[in-house]
């Protein structure tokens, strides 16, 4: 091909004008279909508006009737129909593009994050996994090399990705959010709270208050690490068995913490779950011993309060989750 002539040259340029106008003919047709897609969106919002709208006003008049001891069997029947047909538009509205958090229109304004494709929602999904893996053995080897070498930006380079790291989570975890992941409640607070944590360990000032809890710190993330390494090939091979067998959501994902679908299975993991508990409220206590030190800042007290808030939320919500799912298995 590279020593072609001017003859061939020219024969080579006028097939390549034969294909460029199928590749505008093809541009015009994906264009026409892009716009027909976006009518069909709004169509389909349309319709799931007015669907559910009917749906309430049938719903409050059913509620009056139950109210007024109306027996009668379609009244059951119509709000059993109405559950049901609930589920089929949530599962159609996963297919539609939705609107972004407040969180997400804060950060990256009126982007449009909907992943419309599956295999390409799937792929996020693992892109996800993988980066909490991965920052999880960065930060393991950061926090071991802090134990040894005391060196300040080193502990600062530590500190910075964990403020990275959980802005990253925050975002991530809204996009997916709005992509169907079902992932909620104090599990989603953890991560900002966690954040918060992180960007005022950053600018905590090297005095003796920081001297005294370095040590500890790095610890915990040396812990914390490990745990959520065990945490995600736990999880991660549990909602594998699970979604094979149509039990999960194939968005769900992977979580700092215990949720009833993790039963199954499960016979070592807890014990690390809730010494991690124990080491965040150990953290609290002995910042709030710090606080009392002369050259402490106002850093110390935040942080124990902190970390006195993520330890007791993580320890209250897995104790919530572990009673309900014994009361399922009995009942079932």
């Amino acid at each position: 091909m590279n020593n072609m002539d001017i003859s061939e040259c020219v024969k080579e340029w006028e097939d390549l004008i034969v294909d460029y106008k199928r590749l505008e003919a093809i541009n015009k047709d994906y264009a026409t279909k892009l716009e027909e897609v976006g009518e069909l969106q709004a169509s389909c919002l349309k319709e799931l508006n007015h669907q559910r709208y009917r749906m309430s006003i049938m719903t409050n008049a059913l509620k009056r009737m139950e109210k007024k001891a109306t027996k009668d069997e379609r009244v059951a029947n119509l709000e059993k129909e109405i559950m049901k047909r609930k589920a089929m538009l949530h599962e159609i509205e996963a297919t539609l593009p939705k609107q972004n958090s407040l969180y997400l229109k804060v950060i990256l304004g009126n982007v449009n994050v909907s992943i419309l494709n599956k295999n390409d929602k799937f792929k996020y999904k693992d892109e996800y996994e993988k980066f909490k893996l991965i920052l999880s053995a960065i930060a393991f080897v950061l926090a071991i090399a802090n134990l040894y070498i005391d060196f300040r930006p080193l502990q600062l380079i530590l500190i910075f990705l964990l403020v990275w790291y959980y802005c990253t989570l925050t975002i991530r975890e809204s996009i997916l959010k709005v992509n169907g992941s079902r992932i909620k409640g104090w599990w989603r607070l953890h991560h900002f709270v966690s954040t918060v944590v992180a960007g005022i360990l950053l600018i905590w000032p090297q005095n003796e208050s920081w001297e005294e809890f370095k040590h500890t710190f790095m610890w915990f993330i040396a812990y914390i690490s490990v745990v959520q390494y065990m945490q995600f090939r736990y999880q991660s091979g549990v909602l594998y068995r699970l979604k094979a067998l149509g039990a999960r959501h194939n968005m769900d994902i992977t979580i700092e913490g215990f949720h009833s679908w993790m039963w199954r299975g499960l016979s070592y993991l807890l014990p690390f779950l809730f010494g991690g508990y124990i080491f965040q409220l150990y953290i609290a206590y002995t910042l709030y011993h710090l606080s009392y030190n002369p050259d402490a800042t106002w850093q110390v007290a935040a942080l124990s309060m902190s970390f006195l808030l993520l330890g007791i939320g993580n320890t209250v919500t897995t104790f919530l989750v572990i009673p309900q799912k014994l009361n399922e298995q009995v009942q079932d």
